[in-house]
């Protein structure tokens, strides 16, 4: 899975906020916020293919967190990006 070019963060009113570059205008009732462990995987894998163990080590290596937390959390985090259809 690849997080879609389309997608940016942008800090706004001290917010991470997920949008969607080229669009003359935003729905604001999809506002994707993200906080710190959602923008550390946001930024560590876009751009690239991952998986969710991809995502999990990745929060394995930055926290001190078992790997079922981190697979736990990176499904959570990946299922909310696909809902979303951020993630493709």
């Amino acid at each position: 899975m690849k997080i879609k070019e389309i997608y940016k963060v942008r800090e706004i009113a001290g917010e991470n906020l997920v949008v969607e570059q080229g669009k003359v205008q935003s729905d604001m009732t999809k506002v994707i916020s993200l906080n710190g462990t959602a923008l550390l995987l946001w930024n560590t894998l876009k751009g690239n293919d991952f998986t969710i163990d991809d995502a999990a080590e990745v929060l394995v290596k930055q926290y001190d967190i078992d790997r079922e937390r981190a697979m736990a959390d990176a499904t959570k985090w990946v299922e909310a990006l696909v809902k979303c259809g951020v993630i493709e």
